[in-house]
């Protein structure tokens, strides 16, 4: 998580200011939940509301932790310092540290899940707005790098959007995963915490009480939602690999958006290079990075161990921080994508028709010729266009046992680019609704 591939917001809610704020009100809370119990004093619970406006001093709070070497215990004696001693009295009552550390990471996913869905809606807008923009343009399908059939690039980026929108779902669902608390205290049996406590601090933090929790809450659902990331980041690359595929000097169908002043190379003045697709594949590399380490903190030991924390301080500010970066990066690129229909049509000529190979094939067929036949037939025709650069329906239309089965008309016919466009409002209708 570095400056560079950074974004405020994100990288505010990971602040140890935001952290120790969240951390103050849940004890808070609980305070209030306890004084309603009868358990507290409602002054004691009161009191502890007096530093609702402090800024927490982070330096001495890492001040006290390097002498009790625990850090819930050093931010609990900062808050005594404010508060007063005997007003801190009652603070943390019946609760583990895993209350506070499991329900702040929590609520952090969940604030971080929200930005990154208005990350994911700002893309599906960008790629919808330019899905309709080409919606007819007509370019290359390739399968293997090959050329295969035509396709339209509205098609392409729609695709993507439908991808994209399923990825929202998944993340809208493994936000739920996560919007869960434990105030269940040591080993989560709520032996010395009622667990109203625990439903009053999880209303009042927007989350659901953990339905059954040990000393910390489950890792399966920290799982769940860091290998959300790591799809959601596996489709921004997938994005990005076809822009750089279509910028390439030789392909040439799209490029990023080249602002005057910018620079491609420190030797060659003439470079245009997709460096902002090629980042988009680093960092979507960085993202599931966390995804194996949130599935081994599944396994802990017995009610809780430790070894979940040290992975998870880096992994929650890490991924989702990145991933908000390129979401960001992906729609500017989407927005202002240069898009060349012209250069889609000349490498679609580049091969002299050879594309409308399955309409021959399939009208040969038709006609009464074996399907093993007419693949024999197109496919030396079609080699020769490979080979020694021919046109191929000039060597269709000189092949006598093509001619035997098809007429001049019919064999032209099956060269319409049009045809490969007719169900294109059909597929639009299914990704974006009538």
């Amino acid at each position: 998580m570095i400056p560079r591939y950074s974004r405020p917001d994100m990288v505010a809610i990971w602040s140890p200011e935001t952290k120790f704020r969240i951390w103050y009100e849940i004890e808070a809370h609980a305070c209030d939940a306890q004084a309603k119990l009868g358990v507290i004093p409602s002054e004691s619970a009161a009191a502890v509301w007096k530093a609702k406006d402090v800024e927490f001093d982070v330096a001495r709070i890492d001040e006290i932790e390097a002498v009790t070497k625990h850090d819930v215990i050093a931010f609990l004696t900062h808050l005594a310092e404010i508060i007063g001693n005997d007003e801190a009295r009652f603070v943390h009552q019946g609760m583990t540290s895993s209350d506070v550390l499991d329900t702040t990471f929590n609520v952090q996913l969940v604030r971080a899940a929200d930005l990154l869905l208005a990350d994911m809606d700002a893309l599906l807008d960008a790629l919808k707005r330019r899905a309709m923009e080409h919606k007819f343009t007509i370019r290359m399908g390739r399968s293997h790098g090959i050329h295969a059939e035509p396709t339209t690039m509205g098609l392409t980026l729609a695709r993507f959007y439908a991808e994209m929108a399923r990825n929202r779902d998944r993340l809208v669902a493994a936000r739920a995963e996560v919007a869960t608390g434990a105030i269940s205290g040591a080993v989560g049996t709520f032996a010395n915490i009622d667990p109203e406590v625990e439903e009053h601090v999880c209303a009042q933090m927007g989350l659901q009480p953990e339905p059954i929790s040990t000393q910390v809450i489950p890792r399966d659902r920290h799982a769940m939602f860091f290998a959300t990331l790591g799809v959601i980041a596996s489709s921004v690359e997938n994005i990005a690999i076809e822009i750089r595929h279509m910028q390439r000097t030789e392909v040439l169908e799209a490029e990023e958006f080249f602002s005057k002043g910018q620079k491609g190379s420190s030797a060659m003045p003439h470079k245009r290079n997709p460096v902002l697709t090629e980042n988009l594949t680093g960092l979507a590399r960085l993202v599931r990075m966390a995804v194996v380490p949130a599935m081994e903190n599944v396994a802990l030991w017995h009610e809780r161990d430790i070894s979940h924390s040290s992975v998870e301080r880096m992994i929650g500010p890490d991924a989702t921080v990145t991933l908000d970066f390129a979401l960001a990066r992906l729609t500017g690129v989407i927005d202002k994508l240069v898009v060349y229909p012209d250069h889609m049509m000349t490498n679609m000529n580049k091969f002299r028709g050879l594309i409308h190979s399955q309409r021959v094939l399939l009208a040969l067929t038709q006609a009464g010729v074996s399907r093993e036949t007419a693949y024999t037939l197109v496919q030396r025709n079609a080699m020769k266009v490979w080979e020694h650069g021919a046109d191929f329906l000039d060597e269709l239309l000189a092949d006598a046992d093509v001619r035997a089965a098809l007429s001049e008309e019919a064999i032209r016919s099956k060269f319409d680019l049009e045809y490969h466009t007719k169900h294109v409002e059909t597929i639009f209708a299914r990704v974006f609704g009538a």
